[in-house]
């Protein structure tokens, strides 16, 4: 049989991998999204409602510190996109990214404490007590900043006893009776579940968390990284982000 235009065309598609151009079937897309820890719930159904919808993409989240999931950027880890818990991380991964950056959620913080609050921590002015064993995030960390912003903001020294890479690892402590307190996202909470207790911080004493995405550049799926990070704005995302605790911006 004499080749056709149209066969002599499917032959170079194939070659330049276009296979479903000809109407082959390419399979799913996994995008690999790096986040915070304390977004590890929330992600996890945003993840599923996604695939709900876009059928040929499939999402792999991978979670840790907001500064360690930066430096898998910076030094070119296997990405797609990238959310940290505070402006700051993302900012110093500029170079490394493509499209336009959104804030997709916020959050805040308070005292975890142990259950039932057998140290009587009443709130801010209590954690100053040198008796108390106090953990919070490191330095480098966004829940570490936000928390030595605040104990700024309320004019206080905090002598703590221990720093950790997340808002997370500061619950552990908590949870594991290493630490009698320690400041960490409200959102962290629903998942000690009745290992840790609350103590609220006044809210003109509380910072407001910032989570933004991006898409990293360069990576395999750079077009498929964009349409996510619009996506986790959409009233779905919203809805979801809402649910486990968080608050969203005003579009």
């Amino acid at each position: 049989m004499p080749d056709s235009p149209r066969r002599r065309a499917c032959a170079a598609l194939l070659l330049l991998g276009l296979a479903s151009a000809c109407g082959g079937s390419e399979g799913p897309r996994t995008l690999t999204v790096l986040a915070p820890s304390s977004l590890t719930e929330a992600l996890g159904e945003l993840g599923t409602a996604y695939r709900q919808e876009n059928r040929r993409v499939r999402v792999k989240t991978v979670f840790g510190g907001s500064q360690e999931m930066a430096e898998r950027v910076r030094d070119r880890e296997p990405a797609d996109v990238l959310l940290t818990a505070d402006e700051a991380t993302m900012n110093s991964t500029d170079r490394y990214l493509t499209g336009r950056r959104r804030i997709v959620a916020h959050n805040a913080l308070t005292i975890a404490v142990a259950p039932g609050n057998p140290k009587k921590i009443r709130g801010l002015a209590s954690l100053t007590r040198p008796s108390l064993r106090i953990a919070i995030g490191a330095a480098t960390v966004p829940a570490g900043r936000y928390a030595r912003q605040i104990f700024a903001r309320k004019g206080i020294t905090v002598r703590w006893t221990s720093e950790e890479i997340s808002a997370r690892a500061v619950l552990d402590r908590v949870r594991t009776g290493e630490a009698d307190a320690g400041l960490v996202y409200i959102t962290d909470l629903r998942s000690a579940g009745a290992a840790a207790g609350s103590i609220p911080i006044a809210a003109d004493e509380n910072l407001t968390a910032t989570y933004p995405a991006a898409a990293v550049k360069r990576s395999e799926h750079e077009e498929a990284a964009a349409a996510f990070v619009t996506w986790l704005t959409s009233d779905t995302a919203r809805k979801l982000f809402i649910k486990y605790g968080f608050a969203v911006p005003q579009l």
